[in-house]
Formats: structure tokens, C-alpha cells, sequence
């Protein structure tokens, strides 16, 4: 899993990789720490070239979320694959995230 982040003006993007499993969360969550500290603007997650999110990955997003919620920010989830969409919907996670395709 590879995580590339870059920050235009007050949006903050983080480029999310390859498969958002179990063993790649937890570097995942260390490489997405700095967007903690943008969470008081706009977190873009950009997910097109996510093929997988694991229960472990879905924790990141709601933590950002809580993270962006409580400095008075937003998370944007772009980008999701039919099959990541579906899990989003099962989890409830399509009503909690702005979703921009």
C-alpha cells in the first residue's frame, strides 16, 4: 500500500494505493498522521487506484473523519471502486463521508 499526500492551498490530498488491508493499516495510519494536523481544512482521500478496504482501513477514514469533524474540517472520499462502494454502503459509510466520484 502506498500513500501519497500533497497539499494544495487548504486542501490536503492523500493518494491511497493498492489494497487498504489488515497488515497495511498500520502504515498506513502512520502515513496519513500529518493529515491529523490539516484536519481544521479539506482532506481529500483519493481512492482510484484503492482495490481494497479491510475493517482496519475503514477505522482510518473514521478516524480522520472524527479528527476533521472536531477541528471543524471535511473528509472527501473520491474515486471509489464499484466493489469499495458496496462495502462503504454495507458499513454504513456512504451516510457518514462526502463521496465524489
Amino acid at each position: 500500500m502506498e500513500v501519497i499526500i500533497t497539499t494544495q492551498d487548504s486542501v490536503t490530498t492523500a493518494r491511497l494505493i493498492g489494497r487498504l488491508d489488515t497488515p497495511a493499516a498500520q502504515e498506513v495510519s502512520q502515513a496519513v498522521e500529518p493529515l491529523m494536523a490539516a484536519a481544521d481544512g479539506t482532506i481529500v482521500l483519493d481512492c482510484r487506484e484503492m482495490t481494497y478496504i479491510s475493517s482496519s482501513g475503514l477505522r482510518i477514514f473514521l478516524t480522520l473523519k472524527k479528527a476533521a469533524a472536531s477541528k471543524g474540517g471535511k473528509v472527501i472520499v473520491k474515486g471509489i471502486s464499484d466493489n469499495i462502494r458496496q462495502v462503504f454502503m454495507m458499513t454504513g459509510f456512504l451516510n457518514l463521508f462526502e463521496i465524489e466520484d
